[in-house]
């Protein structure tokens, strides 16, 4: 009995400790692309439900390259920034963030395609300790493979365009000789019946040959 009313004892101490740590909620875009050689943000807010302050948030960037399962430190904030002095990522990080507001951004500078991965960023703000992280895609394409594309899908679609035109054209030009010359004959061949005498020996020849040709064509039918 004793030995019960020391553990209800011991919980009420250990209890009210667990219930005071809370989690620290991390948001970020899943994936951004920039060109080769331009300058991208990666944004990172978080929210606390402790008191925010310079002193206490600490903020930090992992990066996970595609080729690449292991993380290796490339940003780091407490107070005040610390960018990589080695590596792939010196010069090339700047602080964008703003820890009264809750942000933990940073921005990359002449991103190269060794930048190609995932960028994880953890904030912590006592008591606030744990918590979710936020992981952000990156994906670096080439400025002239966009163009070439762009250029490509560009005659490419202006020639079809041109060549349905000229297409068009030319079937109705000859849809239209056509339907005029059919009407031509069959006027000269309705005046040849009415009187003979209003065509030349040669033209009347042709008709004759026509009309029994119209006739022969219609008996197959």
């Amino acid at each position: 009995m004793d030995r019960l009313w020391f553990l209800v004892f011991l919980g009420g101490f250990v209890i009210p400790g667990v219930q005071h740590v809370w989690g620290i909620e991390v948001f970020t875009t899943s994936e951004v692309e920039a060109v080769n050689g331009t300058s991208v943000k990666l944004k990172c807010t978080f929210s606390s439900t402790q008191p925010v302050s310079l002193q206490t948030v600490t903020v930090s960037w992992d990066f996970r390259s595609i080729t690449s399962k292991s993380t290796e430190r490339m940003f780091y904030y407490q107070e005040d920034p610390y960018p990589p002095e080695k590596g792939i990522f010196k010069g090339h990080v700047k602080w964008s963030g703003d820890i009264m507001r809750k942000d933990a951004s940073i921005t990359l500078t002449d991103v190269l395609p060794t930048f190609n991965g995932t960028y994880i960023c953890q904030v912590v703000n006592p008591p606030d300790a744990h918590g979710s992280t936020g992981e952000t895609i990156l994906r670096v394409v080439n400025k002239e493979t966009l163009s070439e594309i762009s250029v490509l899908a560009a005659i490419v679609g202006g020639s079809c365009a041109v060549i349905l035109v000229f297409l068009g054209i030319f079937i109705a030009v000859k849809m239209y000789r056509k339907n005029n010359n059919k009407k031509d004959i069959e006027m000269r061949l309705e005046e040849y019946r009415k009187d003979p005498t209003v065509c030349s020996p040669a033209e009347a020849v042709h008709l004759t040959a026509l009309e029994t040709k119209k006739e022969a064509v219609s008996s197959d039918d």
